[in-house]
């Protein structure tokens, strides 16, 4: 079970890593964050541990230092679940899970005194070979062979290769799905790794359940360290607020980090057998505390929005500045593939057309192809009161999810919007729930795409449907 846990793990880190930039990790937000984070509930916790609870100095801090660090895992997984990695917010705290991972590597390197291979310098040349690694995706195509690459790169030569350095295979795995991130095929080599990773990642889950049956001492242990989380999250709070994040963002990015880290299982794997099963079990249950509290993360906020907002700073971060829509007539939110061809083909008609996506790196893409595009997160709150929809004469909705697309009709429609709301669906019982949201015309995807190719056929074979009542039928 823990060779199958640790290729889970490797896989998502891969898939991670196709997903970020390295600008991303040198922002203020993420490098003060993470280290300010970690300082102060290391040095808080480890002080409580040992005048409070009597442990000794070395295993208290090494105790607290576990407990500073939050679960890249699980906070990768809900960032993935909710397609918010490309996010404001989802790219800092992954970007502060990243510092939290290489802070860990140097507390592990300290305390087991574990010296890198002098061949690890080599790693530094490694950007050389991102042109080679590059033609080598073009040319995997798109079956089994793209699927074996994606399993080369993040299991053999990231973790496996990086281990043997003397390195987090982690790390390795993180690091090779970087090298791959600008990739136009990126996103696709994660698709094709998904089904492997989810299975593997049952795999680290059960590990963990399986690490030991606790008695009542280590269930009360385990729920003293669990009263800890609101307190994790709340510094983690302040401190985004801090480098100027609005308050939606330092709420949801906070919320996200809640969670332990498997990294004081490692720890306690390695240096504090005795705490292991404690551990285990608050690893476990901060997981089962965070879950709902990050799929409910939206409505938290907009049911606590006015205490929050009085925390805002007066100046934000200029990621965070409201968006204007200049003079467009037609709005397409979601810019992925769907609202990208919508973008496209309403630009033949009108020239006036603005495209809205919250993945900063998707809106560069579409800028630097000369589309008009704008970052915005259609589920803020706070876009939706700043924008000016007076010229606006019809939206389209092309995000993925459904809970978005509903968001952004009732906003719009509360705006006093009037014109044509346009959705599409993959569903049949997504349907109402957008109608009853406001949208004026919906389209299954799928049955849409089949009725094209169906016209395309008839065209190719120069039949006429109009013809043929019973076809009409």
């Amino acid at each position: 079970m823990d060779h199958v846990a640790h290729l889970g793990v490797l896989l998502l880190m891969f898939a991670v890593g196709l997903k970020l930039r390295l600008g991303q990790v040198v922002q203020p937000q993420v490098l003060g964050g993470a280290v300010i984070h970690f300082g102060l509930s290391a040095a808080v916790v480890a002080g409580g541990l040992v005048f409070l609870a009597g442990i000794a100095a070395g295993p208290g801090l090494l105790l607290a230092i576990a407990l500073a660090f939050s679960s890249t895992v699980f906070s990768a997984k809900m960032l993935e679940a909710k397609r918010d990695l490309g996010t404001f917010y989802g790219r800092t705290a992954i970007g502060v899970l990243i510092v939290q991972d290489l802070i860990a590597l140097i507390v592990l390197a300290i305390w087991s005194a574990q010296v890198p291979s002098p061949w690890a310098l080599g790693l530094l040349a490694l950007p050389l070979l991102r042109p080679v690694l590059h033609k080598l995706l073009d040319a995997a195509g798109h079956d089994e062979l793209l699927v074996l690459m994606g399993m080369l790169l993040s299991l053999v030569i990231g973790g496996m290769g990086f281990h043997s350095l003397g390195l987090s295979s982690e790390i390795g795995a993180l690091v090779m799905g970087l090298m791959l991130s600008g990739h136009a095929r990126a996103k696709e080599l994660a698709e094709s790794l998904w089904s492997l990773k989810e299975i593997f990642l049952v795999g680290f889950f059960l590990q963990i359940g399986m690490s030991g049956l606790p008695d009542w001492a280590d269930l009360w242990l385990a729920l003293g360290f669990l009263a800890l989380l609101p307190l994790k999250g709340a510094l983690f709070f302040a401190i985004f607020l801090l480098f100027r994040l609005r308050a939606r963002s330092a709420f949801l990015a906070a919320l996200s980090l809640m969670a332990y880290s498997e990294f004081a299982l490692i720890i306690a794997a390695r240096e504090l057998p005795e705490w292991l099963v404690s551990l285990a079990l608050a690893v476990s249950l901060s997981f089962v505390l965070a879950a709902p509290l990050n799929r409910m993360a939206q409505a938290l906020f907009d049911r606590w929005e006015g205490p929050l907002q009085r925390f805002e700073p007066a100046r934000v971060h200029r990621d965070e500045m409201p968006t204007d829509m200049g003079n467009a007539r037609v709005m397409v939110l979601g810019m992925g593939r769907t609202g990208t061809a919508a973008y496209d083909r309403l630009t033949v008609l009108c020239d006036r057309v603005v495209g809205m996506d919250a993945d900063q790196y998707r809106v560069a893409s579409h800028r630097a192809a000369g589309r008009n595009v704008r970052l915005a997160d259609v589920e803020d709150t706070a876009f939706w009161r700043a924008l000016d929809i007076s010229v606006l004469e019809a939206a389209v909705l092309a995000i993925d999810s459904i809970e978005a697309k509903e968001t952004a009709a009732l906003s719009l429609r509360q705006k006093g919007f009037t014109g044509p709301i346009i959705a599409h669906a993959l569903y049949d019982s997504d349907l109402d729930r957008l109608y009853h949201a406001g949208a004026t015309e919906t389209w299954l995807t799928m049955n849409e795409a089949g009725i094209g190719l169906a016209d395309q056929t008839a065209r190719a074979m120069d039949l006429d449907f109009a013809k043929d009542s019973k076809a009409l039928t």
